[in-house]
């Protein structure tokens, strides 16, 4: 029998050991052994809750126990999941996380920790809740050039825009429904910021390409500037609004970044509405494929989780390689990447701007007063250059995947 130990007890904590309790026969099949939780982690008791019985609160019990061979991490954040990840790895126990921020910033120092002591560090999770894309990216899709990723990478911004679109509602509106149905934090900043894309975005690109990308580098914009007249004109577009989490090599440079943009129904992302989640990879010689399901979910992640789980479990006497390199991947200046751009300024100035860019598609989405059209293909500096002309300028949305 195999003894593990979740760290907090939360929404993910708990859903792990609900599926391990619900599903353990199966489990105990494709592990090859049982796995029991011996011990849960967090600062809080659950005196309702069957698992008092084995909640500590001090972590080196579980750290200094020979018997617990795997770690599940579900704590959130930096501090102290990774003095705590890191410790267990390096006292020879096995680690599996749903922890994004967590991998996003040291997944490449864990894994080579795991390397070492002939162990493993696991994320499924991390990125996509219960889609498989990690194990993918690492195992499935290695003889292929990834060329682009793109992702529709968070089901509460995805939520919000779902609504904004069938229903004509403005931001503010739909946030507050969406808290109010529990699809959206209290403080939703680090969904509707669009920093937790970022995070996952980031992982799916050093995994692709082997090395560190940091977050930090990753041009990031949210969701809080789109109104209801941005979508009048993507129903005239044929389009819809989301946003991605988009990477891609051109030319030995890599560009990333997370924002809005319009998409045609031609697109297999236009589709995936509401809480769920979809990540379409292209590669040299498969072309595009995509993977879809919920991305959160108690339920959803915590399957990703015990999936890892059971692959430390088969895989306890030998390293599953990962190719994540802590040599730092530069992320090219967004200035030089090249769009289209969907713009929205003053009637007044159309004729400035049908001089100014050059074959522009007039966009009629019916709201008095403005005057909105698309772009050619030009790099972020050349509009940003030449909308700074234009004194009714109102916003700017990207057009689709450009390569």
């Amino acid at each position: 029998m195999v003894k593990i130990a979740v760290l907090g007890y939360g929404t993910v904590g708990s859903g792990v050991v609900k599926v391990l309790n619900t599903n353990a026969k199966l489990i105990a099949g494709r592990a090859g052994e049982e796995i029991e939780v011996k011990y849960v982690l967090d600062l809080r008791d659950f005196p309702e809750d069957p698992i008092q019985s084995k909640v500590v609160h001090d972590y080196s019990i579980i750290l200094e126990d020979p018997e617990v061979s795997v770690v599940v991490e579900t704590m959130g954040g930096t501090k102290p999941a990774y003095e705590f990840v890191k410790n267990a790895l390096l006292a020879g126990k096995s680690v599996c996380t749903s922890n994004k921020e967590l991998v996003a910033a040291h997944g490449a120092e864990l894994i080579h920790i795991a390397e070492e002591k002939n162990i493993n560090f696991f994320f499924e999770a991390s990125v996509g809740g219960g889609i498989p894309i990690i194990r993918p990216l690492n195992v499935c899709l290695t003889a292929d050039k990834i060329e682009q990723i793109n992702g529709i990478l968070n089901g509460t911004t995805n939520y919000i825009l779902t609504k904004m679109a069938k229903e004509g509602s403005d931001f503010d509106v739909v946030l507050k429904e969406a808290q109010e149905l529990g699809y959206a934090e209290k403080d939703p900043t680090a969904d509707v910021e669009g920093y937790d894309a970022c995070r996952k975005i980031a992982i799916l690109t050093s995994l692709a390409y082997g090395q560190q990308v940091d977050y930090e580098d990753i041009y990031t914009e949210g969701i809080t500037k789109i109104t209801a007249e941005d979508f009048k004109y993507a129903k005239a577009m044929g389009a819809v609004i989301k946003i991605f989490g988009s990477s891609k090599k051109i030319g030995g440079k890599l560009y990333a970044m997370v924002a809005p943009q319009m998409i045609k129904s031609d697109n297999p992302l236009y589709s995936v509405d509401d809480v769920f989640n979809a990540i379409s990879v292209t590669g040299n010689m498969l072309g595009d494929v995509m993977f879809y399901g919920k991305g959160a979910g108690k339920e959803a992640t915590a399957s990703a989780v015990v999936s890892d789980v059971v692959d430390a479990v088969k895989h306890s006497a030998e390293h599953v390689k990962v190719k994540w390199e802590v040599e730092k991947l530069e992320v090219s200046p967004m200035d030089e990447m090249e769009n289209r751009f969907f713009v929205r300024i003053g009637a007044e100035e159309k004729e400035k701007a049908m001089a100014d860019f050059d074959d522009i598609a007039v966009i009629d989405g019916g709201v008095e007063g403005e005057f909105g059209f698309v772009t050619p293909k030009m790099t972020e500096k050349q509009f940003d250059e030449a909308i700074s002309d234009f004194n009714t300028f109102k916003t700017r949305i990207r057009v689709g995947f450009e390569g």
